[in-house]
């Protein structure tokens, strides 16, 4: 058994601050007390109908003499974890213990990497080609980015231009921290990707965020931005399409952001397109560094993760000016060096699918329209639920905060986000995303990139979790 001070209990009864005995005292709701390893199991006590534990291994501080400092570095102390992940291991573990859980959590793909690519990867693997390779990327698949940049974005690269890295996610702090200095200011539209923020932070700058309304689709307000712009405005983060909201910038405003930027010398832009070829007509997307003169202002980052259904492959890259290209690529060589030989390979086939993915990819979007469809309909109809249509990417962002200020029985008080995210798991075993993980607590993010049964059995579940609390409340 995990000692008390690596123990936290995740309960319906925590999330109303209910007193518990000691050994299994709750520390709070969808939170945790130490950033540890963590292994989750399923508990059942008193008159609650299910109690999620996770369980951290003991502090290895605990053991070692007290002459020993093992305190962590106050960088690392002040990150905050991400809720999607630890959302989304909580029920894969649950569903592994045997517990039915509706899994919509997570932002990955249900189609299997297309064969050609895969095919890609374990030819790599035959032919030996398993050593390190460029730091920057194998020159082969910079140049098929190039390419790629300028048949469908109309942007022109040079090789020199692009670092490939293990994820778009790399790509994107390695940006954050070859840009930003200790004071600056990174302005992030909300809601946004849960870790925008704490990478601003791990640069040392401070996150300045803006709210978007679901009213207008969750989109930045160019004159909302105009007010937060100071001397120690460095970054502004775009997502397009975007996650949590499936929101597309339409070119129009994206051309009146840049016009605003324009004005700020010191001002840069971090455009974060990996849902770029999950859209819906007739949205279109628009690269931001194809507008007039912010070519060498944007920091592009892309990736395979989400079009090629390649999230396990971890390959994204950066594509921008030379001399901040060549600094995250610094960056990189002091901390993982270049991407998986095997999964550059790999890049290299899935860009050779065609515009856009080709049909491979464009059968993966038709399926998400369906489903998105499908859930835009049966969730609309509830009573007090608010839905900006998603444009792209495979997520819906729903406004239940009409349900805040109700009772659940055997429950509790559902005041937020995270304790209406916790009732759905822990009575209706259906995992989401809580809103305020992403900067608006209104909401809960629903993934739908899981099959079409599964979503109109988690929508059965949802309306059922709804009912019983509509008579405490007015909605």
């Amino acid at each position: 058994m995990a000692s008390q001070s690596s123990v936290a209990v995740i309960s319906s009864a925590a999330a109303r601050g209910e007193s518990f005995p000691d050994s299994k005292k709750p520390i709070g709701s969808v939170r945790f007390q130490q950033p540890l390893r963590l292994s989750f199991s399923y508990c059942k006590s008193g008159n609650m109908s299910s109690r999620i534990c996770a369980m951290a291994k003991p502090n290895d501080a605990e053991t070692l003499s007290s002459s020993v400092d093992m305190s962590l570095s106050p960088r690392v102390q002040s990150l905050k974890p991400s809720k999607t992940m630890v959302i989304t291991d909580l029920a894969a573990t649950l569903v592994q213990s045997g517990v039915p859980v509706i899994r919509l959590a997570a932002g990955e793909p249900d189609f299997d990497t297309p064969k050609v690519v895969a095919e890609a990867g374990i030819n790599a693997i035959r032919e030996g080609f398993t050593r390190y390779t460029l730091n920057a990327g194998i020159t082969e698949l910079r140049e098929a980015i190039c390419r790629k940049l300028k048949e469908e974005n109309g942007l022109s690269y040079a090789p020199d231009q692009i670092l490939v890295s293990n994820g778009a996610k790399q790509s994107l702090l390695q940006a954050v921290l070859a840009v930003c200095s200790p004071g600056d200011e990174v302005i992030i539209p909300a809601p946004y990707w849960v870790s925008y923020t704490e990478q601003a932070r791990l640069a040392d700058a401070t996150p300045v965020v803006i709210p978007t309304k679901i009213s207008n689709n969750f989109l930045l307000d160019p004159k909302d931005l105009e007010s937060k712009l100071t001397e120690k405005s460095r970054l502004l983060i775009l997502c397009s399409p975007s996650n949590p909201t499936g929101s597309v910038y339409p070119k129009s405003l994206l051309e009146e952001i840049a016009r605003i930027i324009a004005k700020h010398p010191r001002l840069l832009v971090l455009s974060d397109e990996i849902y770029e070829h999950i859209i819906y007509a007739p949205a279109t997307h628009t690269s931001f560094a194809s507008l007039p003169d912010m070519y060498e202002r944007t920091l592009t980052v892309n990736g395979f993760s989400k079009a090629f259904a390649m999230t396990g492959w971890r390959l994204g890259y950066l594509a921008g000016p030379k001399h901040i290209v060549a600094a995250c690529s610094k960056l990189q060589g002091q901390v993982s060096s270049g991407a998986s030989s095997i999964a550059q390979k790999a890049g290299v086939a899935a860009l050779g699918l065609g515009k856009a993915g080709g049909e491979t990819v464009a059968e993966m979007v038709k399926a998400y329209r369906e489903r998105r469809d499908f859930l835009v309909k049966s969730l609309g109809d509830i009573k007090g639920v608010k839905i900006s249509e998603p444009q792209g990417a495979f997520y819906l962002f729903i406004d239940f905060s009409a349900y805040y200020g109700s009772e659940a029985e055997d429950f509790g008080l559902i005041n937020d986000s995270s304790s209406l995210a916790l009732y759905f798991l822990d009575k209706f075993q259906v995992a989401m995303v809580p809103g305020d993980a992403f900067g608006d607590d209104s909401c809960i993010r629903i993934s739908y990139a899981t099959s079409l049964d599964v979503l109109q059995a988690a929508v059965e579940k949802i309306r059922k979790a709804l009912e019983p609390l509509r008579a405490t409340v007015s909605v």
